[in-house]
C-alpha cells in the first residue's frame, strides 16, 4: 500500500500514565495532529485495571483511540513505556507509516524518536513544557500541551455569551450545597503569557534563531520567505512555536519583535541590520 504524501499517515501513541493533562484538551490535540497528517493509528498504553486511568475511558471512543493493556507486573518498573516502544517498533517495520506522534513528557522515549527519524520517518512530540530537552530535540517538531490548553480556553471563551463567562455568584453559607462534580480535574498547566516587544527583542536565543534562518535563506535583497524561515527554525529547534510567546501567527511574532522588516504582501522578512 503506497503512502499519500499529501496527507501523511501517522501513528498516534499515547502514554496514559504520563498525560492526564491531555484529557480535557483531547479535541485540541487531534486537531493539532491533523495539521501534520492523518492519524490512521491511534493507541493509548496503560494498566486499565488501575482506577486512575478511568478518567481516560470516556474520551477514547470519541476519537477511536484503542486502549492497549499492559499490567504493572513489577512495582517501580514502567511496563507501559516498554509496551509502547515495542508496538512502535513493530509499526515501524510493518505499517505503511510516514511518521509517529508520541504523546508523553517522558524522556524514556528519546531513543524511540531518534530511531524513527533514522528510518526517514517524521516524529511529532506532544508534552508539557517541562519535557526534557533530549526528547524535544529528538523530534522533528515538539508541541507544548500548554499551548493547546490555552487555545482551547480561548476558543471556549469566544463561543460563550458574555454573561456565561462572568463568575457565578457566591453560594450562601447556610445552603450546605457543594459545587457540581466535573468529569475531569481542572487543567493545572501554567498559562502562556504573551510577551511584550521589549521582552522578545531581549530574548537572545529567539532573535538568534530568526536571524540565522533569514541569513541562510535570504535573496540578493536580504529578504527571505516567511514560511521558509519558520520551517528552518523548527529544523534547528523542534520546540519552536510562536504560540509559546503568546502569538497565534509567526508573522505577528516577527512584527512585534521590532528588529525585522516584514513585507506582508509578499510574505518576506528581512533583518533591519541589513541595509
Amino acid at each position: 500500500m503506497s503512502s499519500d504524501k499529501t496527507n501523511p499517515r501517522l501513528a498516534v501513541l499515547i502514554d496514559a500514565d504520563n498525560t492526564f493533562n491531555v484529557i480535557p484538551i483531547i479535541d485540541a490535540l487531534f486537531e493539532e495532529i491533523s495539521k501534520f497528517g492523518d492519524a490512521s493509528i491511534r493507541r493509548i498504553y496503560g494498566d486499565w485495571t488501575q482506577h486512575q486511568l478511568s478518567r481516560w475511558k470516556e474520551v477514547l471512543p470519541k476519537h477511536a483511540i484503542q486502549p492497549m493493556q499492559q499490567y504493572a507486573n513489577t512495582k517501580g518498573k514502567n511496563a507501559t513505556d516498554s509496551a509502547l516502544i515495542i508496538d512502535a517498533m513493530d509499526l515501524l517495520y510493518t505499517a505503511p507509516l510516514d511518521g509517529v506522534c508520541i504523546v508523553s513528557s517522558d524522556s524514556d522515549f528519546t531513543r524511540l524518536a531518534i530511531r524513527f527519524r533514522e528510518s526517514g520517518k517524521w516524529v511529532y512530540g506532544f508534552g508539557e513544557a517541562k519535557t526534557p530537552e533530549s526528547l524535544r530535540a529528538a523530534c522533528n517538531q515538539f508541541v507544548f500541551i500548554e499551548i493547546l490548553s490555552q487555545d482551547k480556553k480561548t476558543e471556549l471563551e469566544d463561543t460563550l455569551p458574555l454573561a456565561a463567562t462572568d463568575k457565578p455568584p457566591l453560594e450562601k453559607a447556610d445552603t450546605g450545597s457543594k459545587p457540581p462534580a466535573t468529569p475531569h480535574e481542572p487543567i493545572t498547566l501554567s498559562p502562556v503569557v504573551r510577551k511584550t516587544s521589549q521582552q522578545l527583542a531581549m530574548d537572545a536565543k529567539l532573535v538568534s534563531l530568526i536571524r540565522s534562518a533569514i541569513e541562510a535563506l535570504s535573496d540578493d535583497d536580504s529578504f527571505a520567505n516567511l514560511s521558509e524561515v519558520k520551517k528552518h527554525i523548527i529544523k534547528n529547534y523542534s520546540a519552536f512555536d510562536s504560540r509559546n510567546y503568546g502569538y497565534a501567527k509567526f508573522s505577528e511574532l516577527i512584527q512585534t519583535i521590532g528588529l525585522f522588516e516584514l513585507d506582508t504582501k509578499k510574505q518576506h522578512v528581512k533583518d533591519k541590520r541589513k541595509k
